[in-house]
């Protein structure tokens, strides 16, 4: 029989890893639903990612055998890959707008949505999280955006007077980035945001009580001292999700406007590494860009949970 065991006391090394077992037993049947997920999971995430990281130092083509060469595939991608340098450019911009920006919206959109009757609740939650979750958004879009007259964006602008002819917004240079941005936007509410919409539906509705009693006024307040501090797990995997899709954001702009964009307007570090891996089959120098990327979203995450690590007491 187990021994009980009370967490709230001082415990040792020893004592924690004790306690973690006897935990692990008494909650065994959540264990085991886990299980499945966990074997897919180490198969198809974790074991290839382990793979990539010493395969970055080798030159590795798929047909001959790898052949370590150091730091070489680094040196290569900083000082001589021109078109790394812009794809790093462009996914900093990808992580700064469609980062912060989307998490905040998220986040407001979630709040609004939880002040809602219980029918609008669910509609407009789906309405918010459909986009991230269908592969026809890209079709629609590619509707709107078209480069002719039968476009709906070019079709309607010409209409009312405001362009003279049709405008190319998913070749020209200058329409590219911002295109890809807006529609990473439109399908950032994913994971995070249901996240936060269960967050706000599992806070104790008697603190907003006991808030009033103790002097809030109105909303905002208690958005800033009771809603955002009792919502820290569900904070912290909102915005780890949304790092994640940030710095690997590729897929939109592939899918919208090609791979290689034009002039490589669109083209992130996730797209260099498609380039290199599913094209050209350089292994060793696509899993050197990885290894860059993971790095940089690692360094994110630490920010992250640094800046919010206050809200999971």
């Amino acid at each position: 029989m187990a021994k009980n065991i009370n967490p709230d006391a001082p415990i040792n090394k020893q004592g924690k890893w004790a306690y973690t077992w006897h935990m692990m037993k008494v909650n065994k049947g959540c264990y085991g639903l886990l299980l499945p997920f966990m074997i897919l999971f180490l198969i198809f995430t974790v074991i290839p990612v382990v793979m990539s990281l010493p395969m970055g130092f080798t030159n590795f083509n798929m047909i001959q055998t790898p052949k370590f060469v150091g730091l070489s595939n680094f040196y290569t991608l900083f000082l001589n890959d021109d078109v790394f340098l812009i794809a790093v450019r462009n996914t900093l911009i990808f992580a700064i707008f469609t980062g912060p920006f989307s998490y905040i919206l998220s986040f407001f959109i979630a709040w609004l949505i939880n002040e809602m009757h219980p029918f609008l609740k669910t509609l407009f939650t789906f309405v918010f999280y459909a986009p991230s979750m269908t592969t026809s958004v890209y079709v629609t879009w590619q509707l709107i955006l078209s480069g002719d007259s039968y476009g709906y964006l070019n079709a309607v602008m010409m209409d009312i007077g405001l362009f003279n002819s049709p405008k190319q917004f998913l070749t020209d240079t200058n329409y590219i980035l911002a295109v890809v941005i807006i529609v990473q936007l439109w399908i950032s509410m994913g994971a995070g945001f249901l996240a936060i919409r269960a967050g706000f539906q599992n806070i104790d509705k008697s603190m907003y009580e006991a808030g009033a009693i103790e002097g809030i006024k109105n909303r905002w307040q208690e958005l800033f001292t009771i809603t955002i501090p009792s919502m820290g797990p569900q904070l912290l995997f909102a915005a780890v999700m949304q790092i994640s899709s940030s710095f690997t954001v590729g897929v939109v702009g592939q899918n919208l406007v090609g791979l290689p964009s034009t002039d490589y307007a669109a083209h992130t570090i996730m797209n260099h590494a498609t380039d290199y891996g599913s094209i050209r089959y350089e292994m060793g120098y696509a899993s050197a860009i990885c290894f860059v990327l993971f790095a940089a979203m690692l360094l994110a995450n630490k920010g992250v949970n640094w800046l919010l690590g206050k809200y999971l007491d």
